[in-house]
């Protein structure tokens, strides 16, 4: 099992669960069955074309999924995928 860590901002979504453990052969198949679990997450993380959302981002590992093959990045068996918001923000000088 893949294991798919939560951010804080949406941990309402898992019953404020920090991960959530999924069978999946990709990245893609991870978030459909987080999807299945926890209705209503998905679409924080996608757009409704499916890509991950320009102010997501969603590692598998320490790798950016959008340096690999995006959704359809492999992902096996202990393996750990983050999804992490963006943050903006910086100082005035």
């Amino acid at each position: 099992m893949a294991t798919i860590k939560i951010p804080t901002p949406l941990r309402k979504f898992t019953g404020e669960k920090d991960s959530v453990e999924v069978t999946a052969a990709t990245v893609g198949e991870a978030l459909q069955a987080l999807e299945a679990a926890h209705p209503g997450l998905l679409a924080k993380i996608v757009d409704d074309e499916g890509k991950i959302r320009r102010f997501i981002n969603v590692y598998a590992g320490d790798e950016d999924v959008r340096f690999l093959d995006g959704l359809q990045t492999p992902v096996g068996a202990r393996d750990e995928i983050s999804i992490i918001p963006a943050i903006a923000g910086g100082a005035h000088g």
